[in-house]
């Protein structure tokens, strides 16, 4: 395996642990504080899982801009 494919997979599995960390800890003060909506778990796990990734997922730009 390459080194570069090695850091690739170093850094996935990085932004993986801290979109989960950043979901547990929503989950955690959501449990805490009480759901003020009456909707499902699921639902509500959904909603932190994508705000935890919109949080802690880094946005990696492609391309240069000349």
């Amino acid at each position: 395996m390459d080194p570069a494919h090695q850091q690739n997979l170093a850094r996935q599995f990085n932004d993986d642990e801290a979109v989960w960390a950043a979901f547990e800890s929503r989950r955690w003060l959501r449990k805490l504080l009480g759901s003020p909506f009456p909707d499902s778990k699921k639902s509500l796990d959904t909603l932190d899982w994508i705000e935890a990734e919109r949080e802690a997922r880094p946005a990696r730009a492609i391309g240069f801009c000349p």
